[in-house]
């Protein structure tokens, strides 16, 4: 391997969202009853903030007690991988005003079951890293 290869690079912000735009499914991380959770969801991009729609249930109610979340998407292929992660605060859109501007990002269910409600996730960060895939380097072993 070449010395300027680098098996991990941070990616800028703008990458970061660009990636985050791309794909429709990642994980919410929150708090249940003191617990570490975590629950697939689909979602959009909406104004460089993370929209999900969910039923009544533990993602709502652990999003409205637990405001403080974490939402990763990753993906790779043959070559490389990526993981951006969006530390952040999760709460209910309630405003008509608010839930006509969710409406618009047309985020529909992908299991045929009702989700009336809609969570915004604001950054308070965003971070993202790319991983080039490849064979572990020699490792150098000294006696002791």
């Amino acid at each position: 391997m070449s010395e300027d290869f680098q098996a991990v690079t941070i990616l800028p912000e703008t990458e970061c969202w660009k990636l985050l735009s791309s794909r429709a499914l990642g994980r919410l991380v929150t708090s249940v009853d003191g617990n570490p959770e975590i629950f697939p969801v689909n979602y959009v991009v909406q104004h460089r903030t993370v929209l999900f729609r969910t039923a009544e249930g533990t993602k709502l109610v652990s999003t409205a007690i637990n405001h403080n979340v974490l939402f990763e998407v990753d993906d790779h292929d043959a070559v490389e991988g990526w993981s951006v992660i969006v530390k952040g605060v999760a709460r209910s859109v309630r405003s008509e005003e608010d839930i006509a501007e969710a409406e618009r990002a047309q985020l529909l269910p992908w299991i045929a079951t009702v989700k009336q409600h809609y969570v915004r996730i604001r950054p308070l960060s965003v971070t993202g890293r790319r991983f080039m895939f490849g064979a572990e380097p020699d490792r150098e072993f000294t006696a002791v």
